[in-house]
């Protein structure tokens, strides 16, 4: 049973908790497992039987294959393990963040270097914000890294 979680109503963003670490587990040993050129080098050989060699569940094993980083976070994937799958496919983080929402790698370099995102309407759902922290959630792209 899951404890009361008052940042869900977030817009956007997915909270990397407890609960999220233990339903991602092996899909980030998976990522934690492409730091070893070995592995990097058979999972680019055949991504599907590598996969087949993890216990994650088909969703998570689909948004590896897919290369889809926003359905991979939530599947309980951590974006810091993630950016190991996204450096095989020759991806920088920038490269990962902007495609996760839906900007080019350069619009969300400028995005970033103008100041990030606009607080407005990402804050706590059917509230104004003001007793909110100031966050920048994740975005809304397709999260996709091919």
């Amino acid at each position: 049973m899951s404890l009361d979680k008052p940042y869900l109503d977030v817009p956007g963003t997915t909270i990397f908790d407890a609960e999220q670490s233990r339903k991602g587990y092996f899909l980030n040993q998976f990522c934690m497992s492409l730091m070893k050129a070995e592995n990097r080098e058979r999972f680019k050989a055949d991504q599907r039987k590598y996969l087949d060699e993890w216990p994650m569940t088909e969703d998570q094993k689909q948004a590896v294959l897919n290369a889809d980083l926003n359905r991979a976070i939530s599947l309980g994937g951590n974006i810091y393990f993630l950016a190991k799958l996204g450096a095989t496919h020759g991806k920088s983080f920038q490269q990962m963040a902007g495609s996760m929402t839906g900007m080019t790698e350069i619009e969300y370099r400028d995005m970033m270097i103008a100041g990030g995102r606009s607080v407005e309407g990402n804050r706590v759902t059917g509230e104004d914000g003001s007793a909110q922290p100031q966050h920048q959630p994740q975005g809304h792209g397709n999260g996709k890294l091919l």
